[in-house]
């Protein structure tokens, strides 16, 4: 029989066909499904049989783990309780998206060991586990009903070129698959990219969509400093904080991103493109460091989804970053130990902004102690 063809660009609601795709994978058939990199072949992660098919489906030696597709990088925690910051870093900036994080899973909490014996030897034979949340709805809308994970694998006999499209998958693999979500030509037309991360270091298995330079860029530290307009405080925090971790790194300012540390500031109600005020330049030219080049920018989603730590200026300021975006909440922190706010200098004297600058720089030398520098 062959198998069954929703054209999910013409569908009149989305949620029959996701909701077709939930049934079929739960009753243990297959279905293709459109991702942004490349088709896919998916089987629910619970059922022995339809994860063994993949292999069959595929022509592909067991040898050759499958990828474990979750919902979101907080779901790949409980299948990775001890994630490293890295893999951390790189699944909060990635996902949803075309990279694919290879990580040890043999953590004693891990849901990994939960899934049955032959699918865990199926998706983590040597204990590595890859795991990846696609960039695509109608992926996403089944995953999130789904009780599970799903296994993941291209749309294609093994060594042949992926399908970017479902026409390969309707005429060359007939019955054997039962439902077949066609969403036309994907995104990107190639394969994601497969980083291992094995603590501190990175190693490009494959690479795809994102280039490693791209990758490496990605896993590095990102330090955001916050205020409100981003004239003052936060732009002088955030020149004394480079300065600060290239003494640490024993290098120049200038290779920071080259050394995997990133230094950014941003303001709550800043305007883009802003000049810092004369005084915030005077003060950090007497302090050898320049800020004559600083254009502000208003504090943005991806800036606080990126971010490792967010240092805020005052609690206010962290507490509109929280309200906005909770899930920021462990990451954002004011500046000052003793939970006092910096006072902003905006419209006083040189001394007061020396005073301010001052001030930012003894608390960003304890702080910059705790940063996992390497």
């Amino acid at each position: 029989m062959p198998p069954l063809v929703i054209d999910i660009r013409k569908a009149d609601d989305l949620r029959d066909a996701v909701h077709r795709a939930v049934q079929e994978l739960a009753e243990g058939r297959i279905v293709a499904f459109p991702t942004e990199t490349v088709y896919g072949f998916a089987a629910s992660a619970h059922c022995e049989q339809s994860v063994a098919s993949l292999f069959e489906l595929k022509g592909r030696s067991t040898a050759q783990p499958l990828t474990l597709a979750v919902k979101s990088a907080d779901e790949a925690l409980d299948y990775v309780p001890d994630m490293s910051p890295l893999a951390h870093r790189l699944a909060r900036r990635c996902w949803p998206g075309p990279i694919t994080l290879v990580v040890d899973a043999r953590h004693p909490d891990s849901l990994a060991a939960r899934l049955p014996d032959t699918v865990r030897q199926a998706v983590m034979p040597q204990g590595t586990l890859g795991l990846r949340v696609p960039a695509h709805n109608t992926v996403t809308d089944v995953l999130q009903m789904m009780p599970g994970p799903i296994a993941l694998t291209s749309a294609n006999l093994s060594g042949k070129p992926d399908a970017t499209c479902a026409d390969p998958i309707r005429d060359g693999f007939g019955d054997r698959v039962s439902l077949i979500l066609d969403d036309g030509p994907t995104r990107y037309g190639q394969p994601s990219t497969v980083v291992q991360v094995d603590g501190k270091l990175l190693r490009i298995l494959r690479e795809g969509v994102v280039p490693e330079a791209t990758v490496r860029r990605l896993s590095s530290l990102m330090v955001l400093l916050v205020c409100t307009g981003n004239t003052c405080r936060s732009p002088m925090a955030e020149v004394l904080t480079r300065n600060l971790i290239a003494q640490r790194l024993g290098c120049d300012m200038q290779q920071l991103d080259d050394r995997g540390v990133i230094v950014m500031s941003a303001g709550l109600a800043a305007m883009a493109g802003g000049r810092p005020t004369p005084e915030a330049v005077h003060v950090m030219n007497d302090m050898g460091l320049a800020l004559d080049d600083h254009a502000s920018q208003p504090l943005t989603e991806q800036l606080v989804r990126h971010a490792d730590r967010i240092f805020t200026m005052t609690a206010a300021h962290r507490a509109a970053i929280v309200e906005t975006w909770p899930d920021a909440a462990q990451r954002t922190e004011l500046l000052r130990r003793d939970d006092q706010d910096v006072t902003d200098p905006i419209g006083g004297t040189i001394d007061i902004y020396r005073r301010c600058a001052e001030q930012i720089r003894i608390e960003l030398g304890s702080r910059i102690n705790d940063l996992e520098l390497t």
